[in-house]
């Protein structure tokens, strides 16, 4: 392999690595930004089964008064 084909090849790979170097801190930004909601998600299904949770037990009070 000559020079020219090597530096070539080394200039292709440098692209190739600094792209997917960039895509990675896209999706590690994307799932970061996942991982919040995921968090406010699981803050409001535990609301939601606490309010639920409340609500059956009036009812069932209201049922054994």
């Amino acid at each position: 392999m000559d020079d020219h084909t090597l530096e070539d090849l080394v200039r292709r790979l440098t692209a190739l690595v600094v792209k997917l170097d960039e895509r990675d801190d896209h999706i590690l930004a994307l799932l970061e930004e996942q991982r919040g909601f995921n968090r406010q998600q699981v803050q409001i299904n535990t609301r939601l089964e606490t309010l639920m949770t409340e609500v059956f037990r009036q009812r069932a009070n209201g049922r054994e008064a």
